[in-house]
């Protein structure tokens, strides 16, 4: 499941004065305003939530993020805010599980669904770079334990890596299903075949590649293949050394089976109605494509990471090239594992993710330093992060009068 493109306008800009409030977690950082100030400009997001659309001449009503909550029947959201380069702060809001009433804090964990492709790209790019894999040649010749299909569509143009990533190989299988707490969890081969015990139809080639663009887990699933053919470890491990910890991304994992010690910590997904799912969560073992858990705090690391990276200040994970090549449009209005948006100022960079019973969207900036993740567990989730990023983006004074969320 994945989040659909949104736009919403941002019609006034309105601030006002309300009392501190308490539980944000605050980073150090050289040039942060004084508590009381940025315990205001929280307030006032949180005071002042906007609806994405509004017919012109009229007002546009700001609401408090409680009573949209309420409204909208999600029980937990994180938000982790952005700003000149740095984590400004990052809060959770609400109960993990409506049941328990445990309250969401913020290291609290979401599923991240699509958001796990960004993190795919960057580690399948990092591979890329050390020359241990091509974008261009055949993916078959980079393939070691599983091979694509031939077809007819293929007689001319071959899948290539640089296809998967953006998207526009041809490859079929939108999203996945997940699987419930009792089921058998296939193998990646069995998902890539669509064998049972899969859930979900064989990758195969469905349109000539490189010609149009169609989003694809799929394709990503098949990413997860080739860089566990590569690295010659499990997917899993590889982004572990490759991303989460060199980004010091502490509470981020794929693992089917929550640890112990990860397990009160996690939100539990919830329907459309407001009630805790069956199971509490579904599982993905299409990693690559929708398996992350992670907290909001530790996606505004990769944020800020690529920030750095595309203006020269950081080759942590990708030097400036790898990562001006990532941010750059190919078919659609995608790049290699980011949404991308060229704007008059600056380049906006973006993903959203939805998994059965959780939402969520990473945003951010190229040159501005400025960004955002809000992480939610309802299917209702992106109802109100379109209301909740109109509020922030005003607050912040962000490069856009409208903001296109995918």
């Amino acid at each position: 499941m994945d989040l659909n493109k949104i736009a919403f306008r941002i019609s006034v800009i309105a601030l006002f004065t309300l009392s501190p409030l308490a539980n944000a977690q605050q980073i150090p950082q050289a040039t942060a305003p004084q508590p009381e100030q940025l315990q205001v400009r929280i307030a006032r997001i949180e005071q002042g939530l906007l609806l994405p659309v509004i017919q012109k001449g009229q007002a546009n009503p700001k609401m408090t993020l409680a009573a949209r909550m309420a409204y909208h029947k999600v029980p937990a959201v994180s938000i982790a805010l952005v700003d000149d380069g740095k984590i400004a702060w990052v809060k959770g809001y609400g109960v993990l599980d409506s049941a328990t009433h445990q309250a969401a804090t913020p290291t609290t964990l979401f599923q991240a669904g699509s958001i796990s492709k960004p993190i795919t790209a960057l580690a399948t790019l990092a591979l890329v770079q050390q020359g241990k894999l091509s974008l261009q040649q055949d993916i078959n010749q980079q393939l070691r334990s599983w091979q694509l299909p031939d077809n007819d569509l293929q007689a001319v143009n071959k899948v290539n890596l640089r296809q998967l990533l953006n998207h526009s190989a041809g490859i079929n299988v939108h999203g996945f299903y997940g699987y419930a707490k009792n089921d058998k969890i296939p193998s990646l081969v069995q998902i890539l075949d669509g064998l049972p015990p899969a859930n979900s139809a064989p990758i195969r080639v469905e349109k000539i590649p490189g010609t149009i663009w169609q989003y694809s887990g799929g394709g990503y699933s098949m990413i997860q293949q080739l860089i566990s053919d590569v690295s010659q470890q499990p997917f899993e491990t590889f982004i572990q050394h490759t991303v989460f910890a060199p980004l010091k991304m502490q509470h981020s994992l794929f693992d089917l089976n929550m640890p112990d010690a990860k397990r009160a910590q996690n939100a539990v997904a919830h329907n459309n109605t407001g009630t805790a799912i069956a199971g509490k969560w579904q599982r993905y073992p299409e990693s690559a494509a929708a398996g992350l858990w992670t907290t909001a705090s530790d996606l505004a690391l990769v944020l800020i990471n690529v920030q750095q990276s595309i203006t020269g200040h950081s080759d942590l994970i990708l030097n400036r090239a790898t990562t001006t090549d990532m941010l750059t449009r190919g078919l659609g209005e995608y790049g290699l594992g980011f949404f991308v948006e060229d704007l008059p100022t600056t380049t906006s960079f973006s993903h959203g993710g939805g998994t059965t019973g959780f939402r969520s969207q990473l945003y951010g900036y190229t040159t501005t330093g400025q960004g955002v993740v809000i992480m939610t567990n309802s299917d209702n989730g992106t109802d109100l992060i379109k209301e909740i990023l109109p509020a922030i983006a005003a607050e912040y004074h962000w490069p856009e009068t409208h903001i296109i969320e995918k």
